[in-house]
């Protein structure tokens, strides 16, 4: 069996074409570096379904050895059977779920162990315990919904008229199969396997580019596979209590004649393309729940297809949400983002919904029921108060688009305020399980917050309302509030509103209740939701997004689509406050109404972030990641205007004539572009502060409407903090952790044996290394690093040359060698060494570690 090796950012392993050699030479040095076990598919924590990629790396003494493996005791040796010199690696099955302890074991009595925690293919793994009530699809053969895979085919035809993929029969095939040439030059015909199936209760699917009858195996794909992976992503917010079926395509352009989707195009350059339902935003807007889905889609493509070098994410709307506070949250899932109609996260763009609403409250404008009725009331209504149109969308932050009247505030409202609904009937849940206060209080709450419950946390019990007294426990908690906020604060400065009107909108304007109705005063966040709602991801700070270089469509926000283009800046300048610069998110616009230009969609963008990940894999240096973002980026990938037909009018984005980017009821009360201040800290309110008088009764009412104070936008928000990387949700036992808890580095193998604890004695005042390749390939370039700090890079003719290491600290040392072939093939070596006392040059005695003793 023949492996392609490959890296993979979440699995903190690194895979190697050949094997890197270091011989130290030193007084009474010579013993040799200890067996290393990898798991490739996935941390050795997070494995699912019972099998995964282990690769081990042997001492060279070892090279003409067999090892036994086994796990619990059980011997899987036999699952090893691919081998390249020191290097073994095979498909491990047969795991349990829970731990499995993976041990090599040397004829010498060395070897190495590690524990190996297997999860079950219904899950979860680290979401934290599963969502109820939950209902199976008819053929589940469990309750956790599983379901043998299904495989069908497919194939692009000829026949320009059928853009979309055409039923393919292996039995019977069709006179009119395309062909394709992938991006590696291989041409075969265009016919795609397609496999659905189940994990972690929902539905998933996979299409790969397949020749019906020829063998494909994990080890030996065919060649046709470019080991990438594409996953798309599905739009809104939402939530459904069953299995349903993932979103696919680019959700803009799906199915629209004359247009390929990115997913066809992907296909025919070799991609493997992936969807679940679970990375569906408008089933599950969970962050966690997400990238647990994917982690699992993923760790089943490694297992079943073969190695990926890399992952791309793409979507539109819910689905550039979804991508974008995973790639946050749990960077390393993805490589490499296209994101389309943009929306940086869900909470931080509720406070603007949430706004709307209270806006059309104040107004009498309904926001429930149709948007025309909605639309019409927005356009009449705010007469009867005193207000014109323009004074209103002053207010809303969309007066300089000259939009229709309330297209854009009231479509939003329209559109998105019911998503947080509780009493909203969702898939999966009947009439008589959803949640009302009064008959049903401890009934579903199909809002989005009740969803994210183990990630906010419940409201503590000094604040419940009647309906959580009688249900017996508090909900999700608010994650945002409007306390101190000013709306109209820049209508009233630049003269578009009146005091008095800019008094009356803010004593009135109210807040939301716990089931989000109006209620007469401000809404307050919950504690501890608003801090949670920070570190988990459901705010987006962008604080881990520098790692994953982004690509951006936007078109303008054409009345009724309500996808506002100033989104896309806000995570902008989250990037610049977070990092001191955006260089890693490029903005390609154009004129077709929220995506810009489809030809950039469909293809260009693909293209575009394949060179540019491919790119960032090459780079042999030492610069961390974000840095390699940067320096990778290919010099004609940068902001650009787009015609709307594919071609290119100017470098840099383009005007507000052609892309308007217009503010929120927020950003005109002050807040920055980066718009994530859920909750604001307050100063006191002072009279010298605006530039328009007010009379005493006005001031008074404002003094009311403010007696804590107004929103001081210097400072950061209140519990405003990074997202911390790669949360678990669960304990060992599988109980709840509200909030989630850091997962820690991934498991490492533990070493045992005579061999195990150093690999010799070497005097301080010098340790000399001899690099060589095996295999016949050759180094371009090495870094050395002692105790994890870089000591010495090494490139060119020295290479050839012994690498004397000076002035060692004494004790046990770790010294790794990272080097890059000049095929680009990157080289990990790790050796460990005592350094001996200064006057002594004999080797060290060791006591034997026994076997069961970790150093």
């Amino acid at each position: 069996m023949r492996w392609r090796f490959g890296g993979r950012g979440i699995a903190s392993v690194v895979v190697a074409t050949t094997v890197l050699c270091a011989a130290a030479s030193a007084p009474a040095a010579g013993a040799t570096a200890p067996t290393v076990i990898r798991v490739l598919s996935s941390r050795a924590d997070l494995v699912v379904g019972d099998e995964a990629v282990v690769e081990i790396e042997l001492p060279d003494r070892a090279r003409a050895w067999r090892p036994a493996v086994s796990v619990d005791g059980r011997d899987v040796s036999a699952q090893f059977g691919s081998r390249f010199g020191t290097r073994l690696r095979g498909l491990l099955t047969g795991l349990r779920p829970g731990p499995n302890l993976l041990t090599v074991r040397l004829p010498d009595r060395s070897g190495a162990r590690i524990r190996l925690t297997d999860h079950a293919n219904g899950g979860p793994v680290f979401s934290g315990p599963q969502i109820q009530p939950w209902t199976c699809q008819p053929t589940a053969t469990d309750k956790q919904c599983d379901e043998p895979p299904q495989f069908t085919y497919l194939y692009k035809s000829t026949d320009p008229s059928k853009t979309d993929l055409q039923p393919y029969d292996p039995s019977s095939p069709p006179t009119d199969v395309a062909q394709t040439t992938t991006d590696a030059g291989v041409t075969v015909p265009f016919i795609i396997r397609r496999e659905t199936g189940y994990q972690d209760r929902s539905r998933y699917r996979i299409e790969v580019l397949f020749q019906p009858g020829e063998p494909w195996s994990p080890g030996a794909p065919q060649k046709q596979f470019n080991h990438k992976l594409l996953l798309t992503h599905g739009g809104s917010c939402q939530t459904a209590y069953k299995p349903t079926d993932p979103p696919w395509g680019n959700g803009a352009l799906t199915g629209t004649p004359g247009f390929t989707d990115i997913s066809t195009v992907a296909l025919g350059r070799g991609f493997v393309v992936a969807s679940t339902a679970l990375d569906n935003s408008g089933v599950d807007c969970n962050v966690a729940l997400q990238a647990e889905s994917i982690l699992m889609a993923q760790e089943h493509i490694w297992d079943s297809y073969g190695d990926l070098r890399y992952t791309i994410g793409e979507g539109c709307s819910g689905g550039s949400l979804a991508e974008q506070w995973m790639a946050n949250a749990y960077p390393g899932l993805y490589q490499g983002l296209i994101a389309t109609c943009t929306f940086p996260d869900a909470l931080s763009t509720g406070q603007q919904i949430i706004d709307y609403a209270l806006i059309a409250n104040y107004f009498g404008v309904p926001i429930s029921g149709s948007p025309a009725t909605t639309l019409a009331a927005a356009q009449t209504a705010p007469a009867a108060k005193g207000w014109t149109p323009n004074q209103v969308a002053a207010v809303t932050g969309d007066g300089e688009a000259n939009l229709p009247v309330g297209s854009n505030w009231a479509f939003s409202a329209n559109a998105y305020f019911g998503l947080a609904d509780p009493e909203q009937l969702c898939p999966g849940i009947s009439a008589a399980q959803v949640y009302e206060p009064n008959s049903n209080p401890g009934g579903v709450r199909c809002g989005i917050l009740d969803w994210d419950y183990t990630l906010l946390g419940p409201r503590p019990e000094n604040v419940w309302k009647a309906q959580e007294r009688r249900a017996g426990h508090g909900f999700a908690g608010l994650a945002g509030d409007d306390i101190g906020i000013q709306y109209g604060l820049g209508a009233l400065q630049s003269g578009q509103i009146s005091p008095e009107q800019f008094v009356d909108l803010n004593a009135q304007i109210g807040g939301l209740n716990i089931d989000f109705r109006p209620q007469p005063q401000r809404m307050a966040a919950d504690s501890p939701a608003l801090a949670n709602a920070y570190r988990t991801g459901l705010i987006n700070e962008a604080n881990n997004l520098d790692r994953v270089p982004i690509i951006n469509l936007a078109g303008p926000n054409d009345p009724g689509i309500a996808h506002d283009s100033y989104r896309a800046f806000a995570l902008r300048a989250r990037l610049d406050r977070e990092h001191g610069t955006h260089s890693n998110q490029i903005m390609w616009q154009g004129p077709a109404p929220v995506i810009g230009d489809p030809a950039q969609l469909n293809q260009g963008a693909l293209v575009a972030i394949d060179r540019w990940v491919a790119a960032i894999q090459d780079d042999s240096s030492s610069r961390s990641l974000p840095a390699k973002v940067i320096a990778n980026r290919p010099p004609d990938i940068h902001d650009e205007c787009f015609d709307g037909n594919g071609n290119k009018v100017s470098d840099g984005i383009c005007g507000p004539s052609v892309v308007p980017v217009y503010g929120t009821p927020r950003t005109v009360a002050g807040e920055p572009i980066t718009t994530d201040q859920n909750s604001c800290h307050l100063r006191p309110l002072n009279r010298g502060d605006y530039s328009v008088s007010f009379t005493d009764a006005q001031w008074a009412r404002l003094q009311a409407a403010f007696p804590t104070g107004v929103c001081n936008w210097s400072q950061p928000g209140v519990d405003q903090q990074p997202t911390i990387a790669w949360q678990t949700y669960q304990d060992p036992r599988g109980q709840a952790v509200i909030g989630g808890k850091p997962l820690g580095p991934p498991p490492v193998s533990a070493p045992f044996g005579p061999r195990s604890a150093v690999v010799g004695c070497v005097g301080r005042r010098g340790l000399v290394l001899h690099l060589r390749v095996l295999r016949g390939r050759r180094l371009r370039r090495a870094v050395v690093y002692v105790n994890g700090t870089r000591v010495r890079v090494i490139a060119g003719r020295r290479l050839r040359s012994p690498v004397r290491l000076r002035r060692l600290p004494t004790g046990r040392i770790n010294i790794r060698i990272v080097g890059r072939t000049t095929r680009g093939g990157r080289i990990v070596n790790r050796r460990r060494y005592r350094i001996c006392a200064a006057r002594s040059n004999r080797p060290h005695r060791r006591r034997h570690a026994g076997p069961h003793r970790r150093r």
